[in-house]
């Protein structure tokens, strides 16, 4: 068992993706999954899942609510690939069409305790005037086939995106067994902490958000 094994480390994450906001849209759901590294493993829980729809409530009109809860575990050997969850949220369009809304993707939190992110999120564009049209005019938008490459950095940067929307989550983490194999979670050492998983691979473009 992994618990039993002094070469491995858990982390626990339980949590809930909270709601969103955009502005332009309604009766929206979510989907959400789990990329993590290749030492990684998930031994409880959900690696993905899809909410229900909601929609804006009278007291709130801007904002829509989930409250879409998330459970897992991994147990690793080390930090590098250090698990994120994507989150892609979809609608109908004028046609009734479902079809994406926005993706973004945040690194699940370092340090023990209790966590809020907030996730910018964005959709892919068409590159010209007549694929923005035709887009349009057969209700089909551009989208990934595959979600997880919003937590990939290869491709990126050739991907013409707008901004759209926010989603709100929170977390709560705990590790076992990190600290004997060497790495202090603790929040009064996360600047140590994100020093080591940087040493261990983790590129400036995959470090979390701060605590």
């Amino acid at each position: 068992m992994a618990i039993n094994n002094p070469s491995v480390f858990l982390l626990m994450i339980n949590g809930q993706i909270e709601g969103a906001n955009f502005p332009e849209y309604d009766d929206l759901y979510c989907k959400y999954c789990f990329v993590y590294g290749h030492d990684w493993a998930p031994t409880s829980g959900l690696e993905e899942g899809i909410s229900q729809i909601t929609s804006k409530g009278r007291d709130s009109p801007q904002r829509m609510i989930w409250n879409f809860p998330l459970e897992i575990t991994f147990k690793s050997t080390n930090p590098l690939g250090w698990p994120q969850i994507v989150v892609s949220v979809y609608g109908p369009d004028t046609f009734g069409n479902d079809v994406v809304r926005g993706y973004g993707a945040t690194h699940i939190p370092f340090t023990p305790g209790q966590h809020s992110r907030t996730i910018p999120m964005f959709v892919p564009e068409s590159t010209s005037r007549l694929q923005k049209f035709t887009s349009w005019l057969l209700g089909r938008r551009p989208e990934f086939t595959d979600p997880k490459v919003v937590a990939q950095g290869e491709g990126r940067e050739v991907t013409r995106v707008r901004s759209q929307g926010f989603v709100s989550l929170s977390f709560h983490i705990v590790t076992k067994d990190m600290k004997r194999l060497g790495y202090d979670t603790t929040p009064s050492e996360t600047s140590h902490t994100l020093s080591h998983t940087a040493a261990a691979g983790i590129g400036p473009g995959d470090q979390p958000y701060s605590t």
